[in-house]
């Protein structure tokens, strides 16, 4: 299924004229130089192919992409290409500290062979003139050729290299094109069924190297690959094993390194180690623009600098709308949001991730357009709580939600998530485009998270909310929401509200809010700055066990409340949530699902006392202007 509609895509993206994409038997490759040769096999010069490209506020020089004879598949095995290759291979030269003495004249001489092959059965001026050098160069008196001397650094620092011909490009010639795809194609392949097309085609013995997985390797990885005994079926190896022609798997690599390249215009989604690719089955790029919006509505990343992320407001107000129809049980009109697009256009969502042997297959998942859109919705509106700050965004992404499993010390939070929650990436963008549960592994870290860390002091002295957070919270009730929505009764269903629910009388409930109000009376009565904060010191054994520190917080609430200006309101405040506690009130234990109660209790009246405040700063303020 994968293969398939990657080989759709590819049939797509020929049609298309803004798009340069190979043909079979070719694939898409930098090249840093072109070895200029006359008609005689002479070098002339060696002409620099680099292109100036931005990158954030720099401009950089980058390798220019060619459509270059299909490359192969290399670790440590001596194999060449045809007319495009490294300076190893091409000249035999390399930088390299090696115990082999031969190491670069094997290659070369690997080079030589093949392409002196292949072009001997071309009627053609410039397949002459590389043969010619070939035969001629002679890689141990390659330094004191002056025109490869002059560039020699630049060479050894790596970098392909592809042969013009009076400075006319021999990848152009329809000769050598000729030949080298009469070779791709009848290099003693075996003809069977292709798994993809359905026709009698020759098999592809392996498959082209896929680029631009993150962590995967940078020299290609393999999507499909048979390599061991094991994995043999029925005398059949390799390729054989599982049918695919070789005019298929030249498609489906070639689509799907597009995908991934900065070629595509709608860039990479990265969750954990997982790296997202996303198409529709349509030429039309705004499925996958819109798509790309709808999962990073509160900034636009880059991936060559993940920390440059800036707020997207456009974006926020097109989800304003399209949240508002979800929420009214309204047919959301596609066509009115992207001008025209149709919500029955067949989507498709890929995650893959790096592994020793091949790239694995986190998700694979297809729907109408629509559909992925409601599902996406629906997970921001079941995030949807009271906020802490007007300027926090109404919708967080899943990355945002990743980045909570994280301690906020960590420098490289990007390269902690990768490491740490490697696997929860994928669970949870799998969990928002099908509307399945969260992963519990997500719901467990960002708990322990709580745990674990502590509120940072600002500039100012003053406590920042690090702990117990817009995000952590917002999660938590997302969470608890999914998990019980698919089940006969949810028994925390009055928790899972935007904001304070004063009627709900759950005990995890009742006790949290308890905790905002102890806290709040003991800043009332020592001030905001204070170095321990009974959430610093008592809050991970509260809400573990309450039993074993309430009693020790009530004692300490009667020296605060009687220190506070307003210590009779507090008192009458806690006497008020101990009556919704039962005879006894406090449980010797929580479960991990009530501990999330716990601190949305918590936060929910530590944001009434914001919400409280602020009314009354605007009612006197108002007073004042009358």
């Amino acid at each position: 299924m994968i293969l398939q509609a990657l080989y759709n895509y590819y049939q797509i993206l020929r049609q298309d004229p803004d798009v340069e994409i190979a043909e079979p038997a070719y694939s898409s490759a930098p090249v840093s130089y072109a070895l200029n040769l006359s008609l005689k096999g002479e070098l002339l010069d060696i002409i620099p192919l680099f292109v100036p490209v931005q990158n954030g506020k720099k401009t950089e020089e980058r390798p220019r992409r060619f459509n270059v004879p299909e490359q192969v598949k290399r670790s440590v095995n001596v194999a060449a290409n045809f007319l495009c290759d490294n300076a190893t291979y091409v000249l035999g030269l390399t930088g390299k500290k090696t115990k082999d003495p031969e190491y670069a004249q094997k290659r070369f001489d690997a080079f030589r062979q093949l392409n002196i092959k292949i072009l001997s059965q071309a009627n053609s001026p410039a397949a002459h003139a590389v043969s010619v050098f070939l035969q001629n160069h002679d890689p141990q008196k390659a330094h004191e050729n002056p025109i490869i001397a002059h560039h020699m650094q630049d060479l050894l620092e790596g970098g392909n290299l592809i042969f013009w011909v009076e400075e006319q490009s021999t990848l152009d010639d329809s000769e050598i094109r000729r030949v080298w795809e009469e070779y791709k194609s009848g290099q003693g392949a075996i003809k069977m069924q292709c798994l993809v097309t359905g026709k009698i085609e020759p098999i592809a013995r392996l498959h082209p190297g896929i680029k631009g997985v993150r962590d995967a390797k940078s020299t290609g990885a393999s999507l499909v690959s048979f390599n061991l005994d094991a994995f043999t079926s029925y005398g059949k190896e390799q390729g054989l094993n599982s049918p695919v022609s070789q005019r298929a798997a030249s498609g489906y690599s070639v689509a799907l390194n597009y995908l991934l390249s900065n070629q595509n215009p709608n860039r990479k989604i990265y969750m954990g180690d997982t790296t997202v690719v996303y198409w529709a089955e349509s030429a039309d790029k705004r499925y996958a623009n819109l798509f790309y919006t709808l999962l990073n509505p509160e900034y636009q990343e880059t991936e060559a600098n993940e920390d440059d992320r800036k707020r997207d407001t456009d974006a926020e107000k097109m989800m304003s709308a399209i949240a508002n129809k979800v929420e009214q049980g309204k047919p959301l009109d596609i066509a009115a949001l992207g001008q025209g697009l149709d919500e029955n256009t067949r989507f498709y969502v890929l995650g893959l991730a790096p592994s020793a042997a091949r790239l694995v297959v986190r998700f694979f998942l297809t729907e109408p357009f629509g559909v992925f859109v409601e599902r996406i919705m629906k997970h921001y509106d079941d995030l949807k709580i009271e906020k802490e700050h007007p300027n926090q965004p109404d919708y967080l992404s899943p990355y945002r939600v990743l980045a909570e499993c994280v301690s906020p010390k960590v420098t490289r939070r990007d390269d902690e998530i990768k490491s740490s929650w490697s696997l929860l990436g994928g669970a949870l963008m799998r969990s928002i485009l099908t509307g399945a549960p969260y992963p519990e592994g997500l719901y467990v870290a960002i708990i322990n998270r709580i745990r674990h860390d502590s509120d940072e002091s600002n500039d100012n002295g003053r406590k920042r909310n690090v702990k117990i957070n817009y995000v952590r919270t917002a999660y938590i009730k997302a969470h608890l929401l999914r998990k019980y929505r698919r089940q006969k009764q949810n028994p925390y269903q009055e928790a899972l509200q935007m904001s304070l629910n004063e009627s709900y009388t759950h005990p995890a409930y009742v006790l949290g809010r308890l905790f905002a109000v102890l806290e709040k009376a003991q800043k009332d009565a020592l001030g905001q700055n204070i170095n321990a904060t009974i959430k610093d010191r008592y809050f991970t054994s509260a809400c573990a066990s309450p039993a074993s520190v309430f009693p020790t917080l009530l004692r300490l609430s009667h020296h605060h409340t009687a220190k506070s200006e307003y210590g009779n309101v507090t008192d009458r405040k806690i006497q008020e949530l101990l009556s919704l506690l039962e005879a006894s009130p406090f449980p010797t234990r929580l479960s991990l699902d009530e501990q999330g109660i716990f601190v949305l209790g918590y936060y929910h009246q530590r944001a009434a006392f914001y919400t409280k405040n602020s009314e009354n700063a605007e009612t006197s303020a108002k007073s004042e202007t009358t």
